[in-house]
């Protein structure tokens, strides 16, 4: 079966960290996966996809319809034939599942990862407008649409998607063998130039709106006055880095804060270096790094909008409102500072909610999402250990 996935880039975001594990774990003799990204730039996966039989085709001009339809026609013609376009990019899918039906492609899957909704009600009319012909689009041309939580369904579907039997849930997974290893962590710490006895608050995203950084630093500033000894380790990149950067200098905050770009050893600075989560986030899909957290046995402190299907081991997560002021987040993490991690670190991996999100178990779901077979349901999972 072969299989185009649509991508904005292959870049170490949420989907398409998924995707690629999902590739290590397919029988790749039976499923051909292709990316379509809209970027001539190289991705962060190009690589490691290629090496796994994967083609990255560049579709350009999204935002010149008429310009990207040409495009895309002829990729499928060049390329194809396909049997699934599955669109991983959010309302956009509404016009690249049009397009695949008009070049007659039989499975047409929208998938949504994202929950949007408090953006996109405030947007402006011609936003608004753009919005509701992507998803009478995405109902008229999906076969199939699946989503990672129901708030992200309810983002790109409506809020009475279950009405819809085309519409499903389908939870991503993650890679937990890395976080079986042992990890040195007085030796990680060294190397980061962390001081031993330093009480690491770490975040893992893109310095993009979504992820609020801002708020993140007003956190950090009223925390290090209850913990001299806090360090703010931020991984990733983004279009707002610099930014933030330039915030923390303002603040004085420079000897508190470690950003250490992108990184592709995450497990392991979650098992060595960190010593608790924060994520504020304004709106998530559902957040695959908060499911890594919880396998490296970090207590988690975020916002109340991470849909329900991030808390995996629930005593590890703390919920705080965004409109709750900087201090009394600091407040939070002063008390996550002052009290032992539950459960042991060693047996979150085994613990069965984790296991059930693990990549292999996400992998198969969604390969019997292109068999045709019927094995999600509409409702809620049942995380409860049993």
């Amino acid at each position: 079966m072969r299989i185009l996935h649509i991508v904005g880039a292959l870049n170490r975001g949420g989907a398409e960290t998924w995707l690629v594990q999902v590739l290590h774990h397919i029988d790749r003799s039976k499923y051909q996966f292709d990316f379509l990204v809209h970027t001539a730039e190289p991705g962060a996966y190009d690589e490691e996809v290629k090496a796994l039989g994967a083609r990255v085709i560049p579709c350009l001009k999204p935002p010149k319809p008429l310009q990207y339809a040409l495009n895309f026609r002829r990729i499928l013609r060049e390329y194809g034939p396909y049997d699934c376009v599955h669109s991983h990019v959010h309302h956009y899918s509404g016009y690249v599942l049009m397009l695949a039906a008009m070049m007659r492609v039989p499975m047409r899957i929208a998938h949504g990862h994202s929950d949007t909704r408090s953006i996109d009600d405030s947007c402006s009319l011609l936003r608004r407008a753009y919005l509701s012909t992507m998803e009478a689009l995405i109902r008229r041309f999906a076969t199939d649409g699946i989503a990672v939580s129901e708030n992200a369904a309810a983002a790109l579907f409506s809020d009475c998607w279950k009405s819809d039997p085309r519409w499903s849930l389908c939870t991503l997974g993650i890679d937990l063998r890395p976080f079986q290893q042992t990890v040195d962590s007085r030796q990680l710490r060294a190397q980061l130039g962390i001081p031993a006895d330093a009480f690491v608050v770490g975040h893992v995203g893109r310095f993009v709106e979504v992820k609020n950084h801002r708020f993140l630093v007003e956190i950090a500033e009223h925390f290090c006055k209850l913990e001299p000894k806090a360090v703010f380790l931020l991984v990733g990149d983004g279009p707002l880095k610099s930014e933030i950067e330039a915030l923390v200098s303002s603040r004085g905050l420079d000897k508190h804060f470690i950003f250490t770009g992108i990184r592709s050893d995450v497990p392991r600075l979650m098992k060595g270096a960190m010593d608790c989560f924060l994520f504020p986030s304004s709106y998530e899909g559902l957040g695959l790094v908060l499911w890594e957290a919880q396998a490296a046995g970090l207590e988690c402190l975020l916002s109340d909008i991470v849909p329900e299907e991030a808390d995996v081991i629930p005593p590890l997560i703390t919920l705080l409102r965004l409109d709750v002021p900087a201090e009394h987040w600091a407040k939070a993490l002063f008390t996550i500072r002052n009290r032992s991690t539950f459960p042991a670190k060693e047996e979150i991996i085994t613990n069965l909610r984790m296991q059930r999100v693990s990549i292999e178990t996400s992998a198969e779901r969604l390969m019997m999402q292109y068999d045709g077979t019927e094995i999600i349901s509409h409702a809620r999972h049942d995380w409860s250990l049993s």
